[in-house]
């Protein structure tokens, strides 16, 4: 038997406060909290055993410093797990404890003009406003049938994509480029003057030096003003650059389904896919072409998907970087698969890029699958009549530089020659020069009209 004081008993002051503290011991308790041990690691994949979790859910692992995993598979009775950090501190018979039952996210429509890594944090060491909403991290299938087509062109600013590969809004569409011909000068130039309301950008598995340059160089304060910026440098673990992937979506879908056009780009789709193969190779998937596995090219639809026209006003603009090599768009499995599920493609040449044309964008190889829908026909037979002439001079030009060409053989390549530099005029675009739709099909026209002496539109 206890005994306590009369003093005590009657006076209750001593309790002042317990109740908030054992709230707060018991908050993070769960009777059905579920545990288990590490058992190997190998790599960045962790094995555990006496759990029983689902693939995508999160737990923590108890070592010094702690760090969590995601559940990515199983293998002969044991949850295999990747984590989410450093695996600095893991050992045999570490404790493992789960986190969340379901891969959820908070995100917030305050977070305009912030940087945010993979798990939602602040990067540019500002504190994010309060008011969060709790969605899936992978998203809600659309029904098809329930998407609004395609119907209205989407401004991006540029002079080339605008008038040759019109874009439109809801469109999916990969940039195919290789390092160092100003993917990211194109893109800070739409990003700052798209017609759209909301830019979210995923940087991901980009060099640290990049990320900033960007930030500055690239986007502005005047881009960065709209747009919720989520960066997965190239260092982190690939379960955290695909993380950081979804979640950029996520966000992009909040905005949407706020009735907002949105303007979703990602640098780059070909990185995304590289951690996915990684984390399927780990998980003992059985490489096929090219080492991608093919978990690999059941995922990148299920991403892309997720862009489009939803059932009511608002929409999301998918724009996708694809790392390729060379000059020519290659044959690799990657590519052909991202070339058949999106509905376009925008080709950045390094010939363009050494002769000084900025946006390198390569007309020839270049396509909107759903132009012919949204522009009026008779800029159609523009767009065709200059692509028609600027590659019978490209097809011409070998020729034509060793003086093997004489004039008066064939008229229209006597044509294409004559206004070959006004073409080639009309592709150059100054980094803060913003040309509208309707410009861009007046530049396109005087490009080709022989009276103007040349102009470059």
């Amino acid at each position: 038997m206890i005994t306590i004081g009369r003093d005590v008993a009657t006076d209750h002051r001593w309790l002042d406060g317990v109740g908030e503290k054992m709230e707060a011991l018991l908050s993070d308790f769960s009777p059905d909290q579920e545990g288990g041990l590490v058992v190997q690691g190998v790599g960045l994949m962790i094995e555990a055993k006496g759990m029983s979790l689902g693939v995508g859910e999160i737990c923590t692992l108890l070592s010094d410093p702690p760090v969590d995993a995601e559940v990515v598979g199983f293998r002969e009775g044991r949850t295999l797990l990747m984590p989410l950090g450093d695996l600095e501190g893991v050992r045999p018979g570490t404790r493992l404890v789960r986190k969340s039952r379901i891969t959820s996210v908070r995100i917030s429509p305050h977070w305009l003009g912030r940087v945010l890594d993979p798990l939602g944090r602040p990067m540019d060491g500002r504190p994010l406003p309060p008011g969060t909403v709790e969605v899936p991290l992978r998203g809600r299938p659309l029904n098809p049938l329930l998407r609004r087509r395609i119907e209205r062109p989407l401004d991006l600013s540029v002079r080339s994509i605008n008038a040759l590969a019109t874009v439109g809004e809801g469109q999916k569409i990969g940039i195919f480029a290789g390092p160092g011909v100003g993917k990211s000068t194109l893109m800070g130039m739409m990003a700052r003057n798209a017609s759209v309301d909301v830019n979210v950008i995923a940087l991901i598995g980009e060099r640290g030096r990049e990320v900033r340059e960007f930030l500055e160089r690239d986007l502005g304060p005047e881009g960065l003003s709209r747009t919720v910026l989520v960066v997965a440098t190239g260092e982190l673990p690939p379960l955290l650059k695909t993380r950081a992937t979804h979640f950029a979506m996520a966000i992009a879908e909040m905005f949407r389904d706020r009735g907002q056009n949105v303007l979703f780009m990602m640098d780059s789709l070909t990185r995304y896919a590289g951690a996915l193969r990684e984390i399927g190779l780990a998980t003992g998937e059985p490489p096929s072409a090219r080492g991608f596995t093919p978990s690999v090219f059941a995922q990148l639809p299920r991403l892309v998907e997720r862009a489009g026209c939803a059932e009511g006003p608002g929409s999301i603009t998918g724009i996708y970087t694809v790392l390729v090599e060379g000059e020519d768009l290659p044959d690799d499995p990657l590519s052909e698969a991202l070339t058949a599920i999106l509905d376009g493609h925008i080709h950045l040449s390094r010939t363009l890029a050494h002769e000084g044309v900025f946006p390198a964008v390569e007309p020839m190889g270049s396509l909107s699958r759903v132009m012919a829908d949204i522009v009026d026909e008779d800029r159609q037979v523009l767009a065709r009549e200059w692509r028609r002439l600027y590659g019978l001079y490209r097809r011409s030009e070998d020729l034509i530089r060793i003086g093997a060409y004489v004039a008066g053989g064939d008229p229209e390549l006597d044509r294409a020659v004559r206004l070959h530099e006004s073409m080639t005029g009309f592709l150059r675009q100054g980094r803060e020069e913003r040309v509208g739709l309707e410009e861009a099909f007046e530049d396109l026209a005087r490009s080709l009209d022989e009276r103007e002496g040349g102009s470059d539109g």
